[in-house]
């Protein structure tokens, strides 16, 4: 009886991992196949994006415009500045 008793408890905590370190690694694997996923949708969006950086027409001159402040012949800029601040 105390061999079987003492057969449980080893394979319940002996090894190279014992059981509840071995659940705790499954659950961070969880965690990480998770991370990885997310990962890979911001690369797949960012892969897209620049993909139509170097191609799409439109989106180059979106990004011209928007970031150097481009206009097209016609078109106006308004500059708003906050209003000053007063003091009490």
């Amino acid at each position: 009886m105390t061999v079987l008793v003492l057969a449980v408890v080893f394979a319940f905590q002996g090894g190279e991992y014992s059981t509840p370190q071995w659940l705790d690694l499954r659950s961070q694997e969880k965690a990480e196949r998770a991370r990885v996923k997310v990962l890979q949708r911001a690369v797949d969006s960012l892969s897209r994006v620049a993909r139509l950086v170097e191609t799409d027409i439109e989106t180059q001159e979106h990004m011209a415009r928007e970031q150097h402040g481009m206009l097209r012949k016609g078109e106006h800029a308004f500059i708003l500045d906050d209003p000053p601040e007063t003091k009490p």
